[in-house]
């Protein structure tokens, strides 16, 4: 105990240098993770364990297009929308793209306000990301309907490989649930922040110390990370 009381109390440069003090500074979290704090550090290490998830599906998908001989659906003719009577490639993704990516713009500003202590303007901007993803989701839903009333199915469809509807559903899916979620949370903490919870210090879920925004912070990395995730998906599955 007194050899560890006098680590602790040496000076800053007295510590190991190189790759030895690099390895005890993290696995003595000592300086790494000090000033960080425990909401955001966790959110980083979920958005960390999501990568993996995300990029299992994209590397599955990218492995049963490439090994299927079964010729594979064009996606500027699957997702085409008719209009007066001409269909346009891709005009209903392109606008869910357009959507998200202001959405991001929105959670962005939003997050800068909260620390200003702004909070209306923080409330509204985080209200107008909720709507924009409520878009997005609808959208995403029109999308699902439309290719189930033209045959696609998790196990087959009309055009093609079967494999298409599987990893259509699977992929689209999985982040259409991530926006929901995030929908619904941006909700409530926009609502806190309307009603002045962090800077009175109510007690409750996501809140904290008086004066603490840090909640909108951490909504928006996993918004932003949430539309990363779409860039990737749109790349991939639709231009690809």
């Amino acid at each position: 105990m007194e050899r560890i009381a006098l680590e602790d109390s040496r000076p800053a440069g007295s510590a190991q240098r190189g790759w030895r003090g690099f390895v005890a500074d993290w696995s003595a979290d000592r300086r790494t993770f000090r000033d960080v704090s425990w909401g955001k550090a966790m959110m980083w290490i979920f958005l960390l364990s999501d990568t993996f998830v995300f990029s299992c599906f994209l590397i599955s998908y990218m492995t049963v297009r490439m090994s299927t001989v079964v010729p594979w659906p064009n996606p500027s003719e699957v997702f085409a929308l008719t209009i007066g009577g001409t269909p346009v490639p891709l005009i209903l993704i392109a606008i869910m793209t357009f959507v998200l990516i202001s959405s991001s713009g929105t959670m962005a500003m939003a997050v800068n306000f909260a620390y200003r202590r702004d909070r209306l303007r923080s409330a509204y901007l985080m209200l107008a990301t909720a709507v924009l993803g409520l878009v997005f989701v609808g959208m995403q839903a029109f999308e699902w309907s439309k290719l189930i009333h033209e045959g696609v199915r998790p196990w087959g469809n009309p055009w093609g490989a079967p494999q298409f509807g599987s990893t259509f559903f699977m992929i689209t899916g999985f982040h259409g649930t991530h926006v929901s979620f995030g929908v619904i949370f941006l909700f409530i903490v926009a609502r806190k922040v309307l009603r002045g919870d962090y800077d009175n210090g109510a007690r409750g879920f996501f809140t904290s110390r008086r004066g603490n925004y840090e909640a909108v912070e951490i909504m928006g990395l996993y918004w932003h990370f949430v539309d990363l995730v779409w860039v990737f998906i749109f790349a991939f599955f639709y231009l690809w």
